[in-house]
């Protein structure tokens, strides 16, 4: 049979686990203390028939626990629900604590207040932006830098061998028995191929000069071959129209005389050292009737 004032008196003078004794008073860590201080009338171990309220996931519940339930442990709390609104959830205080004792229920009612106050403050704290200041312990930054040391060591020791490595490669000391992954040896030799390009594309384009007049050097070029072909013909219809009649040779020495005359002025700024062209001049005495001929 359970005495309460036995429990009381035991557990108050000798030793209870969730008692907490501080500078301002003497408390209680039990979950199911209705209002957190350690005496008579707050007692749930002491008191045969009590009442608390509960907070699981958001949701409040009223517990009562009755002497008649005391022989099974399992079922010693009875829970019923608590609707969100308070007023509701004070008419369901009221109606299942109706004949309990006045201060527990009042005590009830207050805790009821209390957490439902807290819940409120939980939701606008929530919708609040806050900082949150992180810290971090000497222990882990040591650690991290540590760490970082002997990355960066092994990265370049990993780099150096790399690169000694295809120095041989290619110089072939091993010649062709090694096991080398060909991909990464394909990716090195890329990034040569590009560093090269790089470098090509960063150099300084050299200047170049070029002739302007290539077209009109091969104008003249042609005007000069066209008057040597000219100089050649009148020459051979000079030598052959020697033999003619006097009114011939006239008129063939004016061509002649005409002829040279453009020539001459063709080739004296072009081709000075070019062969020059002959000329045939024939002068006529009309008192002897003889014909003087000078080649030039």
């Amino acid at each position: 049979m359970q005495h309460d004032e036995v429990i009381w008196q035991v557990i108050r003078h000798n030793h209870c686990s969730f008692m907490a004794k501080i500078e301002t008073g003497i408390f209680c860590r039990n979950p199911y203390n209705v209002t957190g201080i350690c005496n008579r009338s707050s007692c749930p171990l002491a008191n045969s028939r009590y009442a608390t309220i509960r907070e699981h996931d958001g949701v409040f519940y009223l517990y009562m626990k009755t002497i008649e339930r005391a022989h099974m442990p399992n079922k010693l709390w009875e829970r019923v629900k608590l609707p969100r609104n308070y007023e509701k959830a004070l008419e369901i205080i009221d109606k299942h604590l109706m004949f309990w004792p006045k201060l527990l229920v009042h005590k009830t009612k207050q805790r009821l207040t209390k957490m439902t106050q807290m819940r409120i403050r939980m939701r606008k704290l929530a919708l609040k932006t806050r900082e949150k200041i992180m810290t971090t312990p000497r222990k882990e930054k040591k650690r991290e830098a540590r760490r970082e040391e002997k990355a960066e060591k092994a990265a370049v020791l990993e780099k150096s061998i790399e690169t000694e490595l295809l120095e041989r490669l290619k110089k072939g000391v091993y010649g062709d028995i090694y096991n080398y992954p060909v991909d990464k040896y394909n990716e090195i030799l890329d990034k040569e191929v590009i560093k090269d390009a790089v470098s090509e594309d960063e150099e300084e384009p050299e200047i170049e000069y070029v002739e302007g007049y290539e077209a009109l050097e091969e104008e003249e070029d042609m005007e000069d071959f066209g008057g040597l072909a000219i100089s050649n013909l009148d020459d051979d219809n000079v030598g052959m129209d020697n033999d003619d009649d006097e009114e011939t040779v006239a008129v063939e020495r004016k061509r002649g005389r005409k002829d040279s005359t453009r020539k001459l002025e063709k080739e004296e700024p072009v081709a000075k050292s070019k062969k020059k062209a002959k000329v045939l001049i024939e002068v006529e005495h009309e008192d002897t009737n003889e014909r003087q001929t000078a080649v030039l």
